[in-house]
């Protein structure tokens, strides 16, 4: 795992878009706080986390793991202290009704 460029004293964000095991997410993190990183922020759209992954990832340095909950969270997933879920049906939703009546779907995220 290679850093490039200074994290030393900043906030870290890791943006991926699907986590399964966690074990590159979770060693990402030590990298860059090894690096100096203050924290380490992780977004990622699909939390699959299967097997131990959630256990892995409460256990890591990650300040805070945000998912949405695209793929139904198991218990241990939302019982991981680090972990945070963010339902996303509304906004599906709310571009499906806004394609269907020709509407910007783009200012959903203004």
């Amino acid at each position: 795992m290679n850093v490039i460029g200074d994290v030393a004293g900043y906030t870290c964000i890791l943006i991926d878009d699907i986590v399964d095991s966690g074990g590159t997410l979770v060693n990402a993190a030590d990298a860059l706080i090894a690096k100096g990183a203050k924290d380490v922020y992780a977004y990622i759209t699909h939390g699959v986390l299967s097997g131990g992954a959630a256990a892995r990832i409460a256990g890591s340095r990650l300040k805070e793991l945000v998912i949405t909950d695209s793929i139904l969270p198991t218990d241990a997933v939302t019982k991981a202290p680090n972990i945070r879920t963010l339902p996303i049906a509304s906004l599906i939703s709310d571009a499906i009704a806004r394609t269907a009546a020709e509407e910007s779907v783009s200012s959903l995220f203004d």
